[in-house]
């Protein structure tokens, strides 16, 4: 079984999180596409939104397609997971030939000071997704989603502009940000 993981904080998941998955889904040959939402991003202090209402929105906004599966794995571990530990579980999980492991661009600058980087790039094939805003000369040795959706959470959550939002989370996320 070929997957593809990707993991990130979505917080709050927006339209470039499903331009990802979308892209994900029509150039990678994979078998199943797994969305890992963190409990909290090692990188991180604190998140926006809980984990618990991130994993819900990713739930519900990716419920339609029977080759994502949305993970409650990192959330339900209660603390800050790294990606090898999520690698090598849903590597066992779904007896995998090959694992894919999506990225944003604005985490490629960072990939060297991640944990057990090294065993990580033997289990995985990275993939960039790309951003606007964001170039890299490695671009040449690392496989690529094209999406350029110019948003990003951090962004989104200084705007709060809901035209960023999917539709089918527009008022979750709405409501949401009303009782903050």
């Amino acid at each position: 079984m070929k997957i593809a993981i990707f993991g990130g904080s979505f917080d709050p998941p927006h339209i470039g999180h499903e331009s990802i998955v979308t892209q994900a889904l029509k150039e990678l040959e994979i078998d199943k596409l797994v969305v890992v939402p963190t409990f909290l991003n090692p990188f991180k202090q604190n998140s926006f939104l809980n984990a618990k209402t991130r994993l819900i929105l990713l739930q519900k906004l990716f419920k339609h397609n029977d080759k994502i599966k949305v993970s409650n794995f990192e959330i339900l571990k209660d603390r800050a997971v790294y990606s090898i530990e999520t690698v090598k579980y849903l590597k066992k999980l779904y007896n995998t030939d090959k694992i894919y492991l999506i990225i944003g661009t604005d985490n490629l600058k960072d990939l060297h000071l991640w944990n057990a980087i090294e065993e990580l790039k033997t289990l995985v094939t990275f993939v960039v997704a790309t951003r606007s805003g964001y170039l890299n000369e490695n671009y040449g040795k690392i496989e690529t989603l094209n999406v350029n959706v110019k948003i990003s959470s951090t962004k989104l959550r200084g705007t709060l502009d809901l035209d960023f939002i999917p539709n089918i989370i527009k008022e979750d996320v709405k409501q949401l940000w009303q009782k903050t």
